[in-house]
């Protein structure tokens, strides 16, 4: 039941943050050769992904806790080893390659969006830039850079947030 004259929109938590449950619903339905599970208060999705028609096919890790933030990892292939010798650019984690897709509190993304419409395609856009910047040398994604701390974590502001 919606309180103090708001209307409830359907679909929606009581709070405007979307369920993890529903979350995976939309995720299916979008992204239908990937899998996942809610269990613990935690979503995970494991999908592959093709940037274009030519790049290789990657596999990454969405993790999403209630009250948290999408977390995406890359599961296959190894980007340190596609990078060489070379620093992977903006990852927060350099040993788990944790992307940075948005910038945390700027209003890129909102409980109330689906991890679907935005963090997937963010992680499809930002392989995109990985395989540019592969051949570049120069990461052309744009962003903010996610300071990185000495244990091979980084965050904003000194915490591990954002995704």
């Amino acid at each position: 039941m919606a309180g103090k004259g708001k209307s409830r929109t359907v679909g929606y938590a009581e709070n405007g943050r979307l369920s993890l449950a529903q979350q995976l619903l939309f995720l299916r339905q979008r992204y239908p050769d990937g899998t996942g599970t809610v269990r613990r208060s935690e979503l995970r999705w494991r999908c592959p992904l093709r940037p274009t028609a030519v790049s290789r096919l990657y596999e990454i890790e969405l993790r999403y806790r209630v009250a948290g933030v999408p977390r995406v990892f890359v599961v296959s292939p190894d980007l340190s080893d596609l990078a060489g010798n070379r620093t992977l650019p903006h990852v927060y984690s350099q040993t788990e390659q944790r992307l940075c897709l948005y910038f945390p509190g700027s209003g890129e993304w909102l409980p109330m969006f689906t991890v679907a419409e935005t963090i997937v395609p963010w992680a499809y856009e930002w392989l995109f830039f990985f395989e540019e910047w592969l051949g570049s040398g120069e990461w052309r994604g744009g962003g903010r850079h996610p300071p990185q701390d000495s244990s091979g974590g980084a965050g904003v502001g000194g915490r591990a947030e954002g995704g």
